[in-house]
């Protein structure tokens, strides 16, 4: 387990937090296509927090993107970097991610986000931020559509409709299981966004969720409960 590090000159209030968005959105790329879905490796990324004792985990694990078998985990333990505000939250989280994904020996490859990329009120969800940030491929799969608005795709595996902010498709309401509630996929860095909902049906093969979201969840409670206790 790593303990988490806050990077130097990391935004300690909402006006400075904002201003960070504002100099970073410009920097997403939205037209490189990314890595074919089921190729290479592919990391889930997740957050768990202990508000009572101040204490954040987060974790990564990487899989491979062909069998969904696990070839690493890597945990990061540390204080809470920044308060919860509505729409800041990479705030909170990325400081705790690049700890778990530095803690890695092997390139994460396609980076999934329990969260949003393009789809965020700034069109700079933890997805985007994280990929600016590091370079490299980010996706965003969320269980809720945030604030926009959508129509329910229909009813069977690999259905799919916009995600839209008025006229605008910030991402996909996209169908992983027959019957089942959808999830909300975006763009987050270089990746687009039909690829993005490629890899997310690759990553749900028996759940609603990506693979890698399930596995980081996991373990990044459990890392909580273990630093807890």
């Amino acid at each position: 387990m790593t303990m988490i590090e806050t990077p130097a000159g990391w935004p300690t209030n909402e006006t400075e937090a904002l201003a960070v968005q504002d100099a970073l959105r410009d920097r997403v790329v939205l037209d490189e296509p990314g890595p074919p879905p089921g190729t290479g490796l592919v990391t889930g990324v997740d957050v768990a927090y202990d508000d009572e004792r101040d204490l954040v985990a987060a974790a990564a694990v990487v899989l491979d993107a062909g069998t969904l078998a696990v070839v690493q985990e890597a945990t990061a333990v540390g204080r809470v970097s920044f308060p919860y505000v509505p729409g800041l939250l990479a705030f909170r989280e990325i400081p705790a991610v690049l700890a778990a994904l530095g803690a890695l020996s092997t390139g994460p490859g396609l980076v999934v986000c329990d969260g949003y990329g393009r789809a965020h009120p700034r069109r700079f969800g933890l997805a985007s931020h994280l990929g600016v940030l590091t370079g490299l491929p980010v996706i965003g799969v969320a269980k809720n559509p945030f604030t926009f608005s959508y129509e329910q795709p229909a009813g069977d595996r690999g259905a799919a409709g916009p995600l839209l902010a008025g006229q605008e498709e910030v991402g996909r309401v996209l169908r992983t299981r027959e019957g089942v509630k959808p999830v909300f996929v975006s763009a987050g860095h270089r990746v687009t966004l039909d690829n993005a909902c490629a890899h997310t049906l690759r990553l749900t093969p028996r759940y609603r969720l990506p693979e890698t979201t399930r596995l980081a969840d996991a373990l990044c409670r459990r890392a909580l409960r273990e630093a807890s206790g």
